[in-house]
Parts: structure tokens; C-alpha cells; sequence
């Protein structure tokens, strides 16, 4: 069977995926999703950010689609409506965050309408062209209430990441999922939260399965995602380590040659 015949769902992940390196979707891949959305293809886009930040953004496809985010804690419809969301509990954020972190490593917790950080940080507010998922600084030894859609971490040095999730991992033994969504950017959430399981949900709710599906993706957090789906797409810009660990995947165009819409368009819509 054809790939065009097989696959039902198209699902994509948003930085270094159907992002550009500006954190922006290109008018050649509005105009390929605007043709999946014609012939009837359900359009999925699952990602690290925190929905209020993810909604402006996907609305530039000008599409129908299930939006994934926090790394599958929150789903929302083609409505805009809640269809699940799942938070870490307040006393397992505070054990993380008691531990002797780093100082130069910068902290964030996901909130429902705000994330708080310890510290300013220019690379993260560059993700957002328009803010719409404000920051507020904050002591957070002085907050009561440590409940968290996902608890964040960015460092330039990747190595100190590493250190930091081992020590994580090490105190805190089967409580949390965890991911490298960019080299720079660790991230901890629940158990029961990734990606693929989110998808699953949404899967079994339209009455499709993993096999129906396509993926695109770039980073650590895409990987079960990758890897559950009937065809798994890597970006060329992905990171090597990932590239080889996902050595039976295909690799293709970066998100700056427009990746995902150039493959789509090739082998999906056959244009």
C-alpha cells in the first residue's frame, strides 16, 4: 500500500519541526496544510509549549487541528476546548526544586496562566514573537502552591543539563517523565505525560490508530511519538545523537528548507 493510501492523520511538532528558525510557519506550509485540511486528512500538533503560547501560533495555519502541549499534559480540540490536562503535584515540584541546583541553570514552572522563572532569560523570550503566555520572576521558596503543568530548565552548556537530570532522576525514582526538547531546554513532567500517550487519546477518539499516522520531529520529546507512528519523520536539523538513535527512521529537509511541507507535498498530496 502506498503511503498516500495508508496514512489518515498528519502529526507535527512545532520548534525546529514545522517552525522556522525565526520560530515562524512559512506561507508554503500554511498552503500544504490548507490542502491536508481540504482532502480531509486530520492535522495533529503536539509540543513542548505551554497551550496559550502554541494557539496564536498554529492559528497562522489557518486550519482545523488537535493541539497537543506541555509534551501531552493539556489537549485541546479543533474547538479550542479542554480535553484533558493532567498538572505535577505541588509537594513533587518542591522536591525537585529543594535539590542544589545550579544557580546559572534557569528555572521555570509551567502555570495554567503564567510561567514563573528564577531568573530573566533573552533566549526563552525569543520563542515567543508575541507574548501571550507572560513571565513573572519569582522567589520560589516564598510560593506555597508548587503545582506545575511541567517544570523547565535551559542552560547554554548542555553538559550541565545532563548533571542536572541525573541528580533529578536520582532522588526521585519512577515520579517523572522527562525530555530534551532542544539541547538547551530539559524538561520534567508527570509519569503518565508524553507525547505519544496524548496522541493516543486523541487517536482513539476520532477511531484511528497509530498505523493511520505520520510524524515529524526534531527533538528528545518527539521520540515515542516517532517511534509509535506508522511512519516516523526525523529533521535534518535534528540533533546527532537522536539521528542515530532513531537510525531507522528517515531523516529530511531541515525547518528551515521546509521539511515537513516539501514531504508532505511529495509523498502525502503527491504535488
Amino acid at each position: 500500500m502506498i503511503l498516500k493510501e495508508k496514512i489518515k492523520v498528519v502529526i507535527s511538532d512545532l520548534d525546529g519541526t514545522l517552525l522556522n528558525s525565526d520560530h515562524k510557519i512559512s506561507q508554503y506550509t500554511k498552503t500544504v496544510f490548507q490542502e491536508l485540511h481540504n482532502q480531509n486528512y486530520l492535522i495533529i500538533v503536539a509540543t513542548g509549549r505551554h497551550h496559550l503560547d502554541a494557539m496564536p501560533i498554529v492559528a497562522g495555519l489557518d486550519v482545523p487541528l488537535y493541539l497537543v502541549t506541555s509534551n501531552g499534559a493539556r489537549i485541546h480540540s479543533p474547538e479550542k476546548e479542554l480535553l484533558f490536562s493532567f498538572n505535577m503535584e505541588s509537594d513533587a515540584v518542591k522536591s525537585v526544586l529543594s535539590l542544589d541546583i545550579d544557580p546559572e541553570i534557569t528555572t521555570v514552572l509551567f502555570r495554567e496562566n503564567v510561567w514563573q522563572t528564577n531568573k530573566y532569560n533573552e533566549k526563552l523570550n525569543e520563542f515567543q514573537p508575541e507574548v501571550n503566555y507572560h513571565p513573572e520572576l519569582v522567589d520560589f521558596n516564598s510560593l506555597e502552591d508548587l503545582s506545575a503543568i511541567k517544570v523547565f530548565f535551559t542552560h547554554d552548556k548542555h553538559s550541565k543539563l545532563i548533571e542536572l537530570r541525573d541528580q533529578i532522576l536520582e532522588n526521585h525514582t519512577g515520579l517523572f517523565s522527562h525530555a530534551f526538547s532542544l539541547p538547551f531546554c530539559l524538561e520534567f513532567m508527570d509519569k503518565s505525560v508524553d507525547k505519544s500517550v496524548a496522541i493516543a487519546k486523541i487517536l482513539e477518539k476520532e477511531n484511528f490508530v497509530f498505523e493511520q499516522t505520520i510524524s515529524f520531529g526534531d527533538g528528545y520529546n518527539d521520540e515515542n511519538m516517532l517511534k509509535s507512528s506508522g511512519k516516523g519523520l526525523v529533521m535534518g536539523n535534528a540533533p546527532d545523537s537522536l539521528k542515530n538513535k532513531l537510525s531507522h527512521l528517515e531523516v529530511i529537509l531541515t525547518n528551515d528548507n521546509e521539511g515537513v511541507a516539501k514531504y508532505i507535498a511529495q509523498q502525502i498530496l503527491n504535488s
